[in-house]
């Protein structure tokens, strides 16, 4: 391997950590200071911000007439970011899931799936595949932007300074924070293109097609911002963004990716017959799984993200399997395709029905006290306690700690974002000498 090429991955892996540092610092305190719930800022800024490596390498590769490498990269990030990010996510905390993504971005992300599969059964993406996903794009966007401003007008002042403490008033803190934002996306497409890059340099030197490589290697190295970004969520108990970051990045890869990569491109773009056999299908089964695996509990446990990963090993497998021709590669994608999906399937359709059974029966032997979700957003927690109350009382929320406000008294440094764990009641449920539960 040349010195400039193995430079080139070490720079890049290093731009990405600090990247997503930044960027998970600076959107997250954004988030508290707009009384913007994380999940949405995890949903827009932080997913927006971390794909558009994914949209780079897709669209440079679709103007240069390389169709292969831009197909096969967006799929292959997709598959990358739900089995191999979320897995790795899971075993290091079990994540929390909030009932918006359940109810709304999910199926979005299956149904996007599913549209980006359909429109490619002709093996190509043209302009008018291009213009329906982005305006698709466009359409979420808007989605989640009334979402947000419908979270902020719903919160009240009180509350969210009693919460969160003192807001720090003045244009140079929200300037500050903003340029962190805008450092940290920079630095994520910087190293992204030295990572890439080498990547692709080293693949090619193995004498792989564009197709396999779009669907590994760069999928990979294009997904490091969300793995980054996701990692350094988790770690700091903000799992909303852990898991929302994920969730928009695949639905911006999808709407946007392709999307631009169809406008871009000066021919339609042609779709390998074996991405439309296995690719998509894997693809399109991914984003399935997540709805089973959420609903039960709210919950990504550590067993569902070892899950997670031993299929994306089985891929990783069938991938290697497939580009060194080997006689094996039929009997693994048998294996996959007719063995491991299937009983994959079943064992979470069996999670989610006997699930469902225990909320029922919550529902019916207290009537009185309505079914509540676990570690919503702020604003959604704050929005559905006053109505529906589909939220639990415990929940963990995002403190933001500026300089000079009470640093010794919570023991938390200037300027860094913390998790506490914080009782949250209404007045019509918590009484003295109780607790939430």
């Amino acid at each position: 391997m040349p010195l400039t090429t193995l430079a080139g991955l070490i720079a890049g892996l290093a731009l990405l950590l600090a990247g997503a540092e930044a960027l998970v610092r600076g959107s997250a305190w954004l988030a508290v200071r707009c009384r913007v719930p994380p999940l949405v800022i995890g949903l827009t800024v932080v997913a927006f911000g971390t794909s558009t490596p994914e949209m780079a390498v897709s669209v440079l590769s679709a103007s240069g007439g390389q169709g292969d490498l831009a197909v096969g990269n967006v799929v292959g990030s997709n598959i990358f970011n739900v089995l191999m990010i979320l897995g790795l996510s899971a075993l290091l905390i079990p994540l929390q899931v909030s009932r918006r993504l359940i109810r709304l971005d999910v199926p979005l992300m299956i149904g996007a799936s599913l549209l980006a599969w359909l429109l490619a059964m002709d093996r190509h993406y043209g302009r008018l595949d291009g213009v329906l996903l982005l305006t698709g794009l466009l359409a979420y966007t808007a989605l989640q932007v009334r979402s947000g401003l419908r979270a902020r007008a719903d919160s009240e002042r009180n509350e969210f300074e009693v919460e969160y403490g003192e807001r720090v008033e003045g244009r140079l803190a929200l300037f500050g924070h903003l340029a962190l934002v805008v450092l940290g996306l920079a630095l994520l497409a910087w190293g992204s293109n030295l990572l890439v890059d080498g990547a692709v340099t080293l693949a090619r030197t193995l004498g792989l097609s564009e197709l396999v490589v779009g669907l590994t290697v760069v999928a990979a190295g294009s997904s490091l911002p969300e793995l980054a970004t996701s990692l350094i969520a988790a770690l700091k108990g903000e799992r909303d963004i852990a898991v929302g970051n994920i969730v928009g990045s695949n639905l911006f890869n999808l709407l946007a990716g392709l999307g631009l990569a169809g406008l871009a491109a000066p021919a339609p773009l042609d779709v390998s017959p074996n991405a439309l056999a296995f690719d998509y299908p894997v693809m399109v089964a991914a984003a399935v799984a997540c709805l089973p695996i959420f609903f039960t509990g709210y919950r990504i446990d550590r067993w569902e993200g070892l899950l997670f990963l031993g299929y994306y090993l089985a891929y990783g497998a069938y991938q290697a399997l497939f580009a060194a021709g080997a006689s094996t590669v039929a009997l693994l994608h048998s294996a996959l395709a007719w063995y491991a999906l299937p009983l994959t399937a079943l064992t979470l359709l069996v999670i989610a029905v006997r699930a469902w059974h225990r909320q029922d029966g919550k529902r019916r032997s207290d009537p009185a006290e309505p079914l509540q979700d676990k570690d919503t957003d702020v604003g959604g927690h704050r929005r559905e306690q006053r109505g529906d109350h589909h939220d639990s009382p415990r929940q963990l929320v995002v403190a933001a700690y500026r300089p000079g406000h009470d640093e010794a008294g919570r023991g938390g440094r200037a300027g860094e974002i913390q998790v506490e764990d914080a009782q949250i009641g209404t007045a019509e449920t918590a009484q003295p000498g109780t607790e939430g539960r």
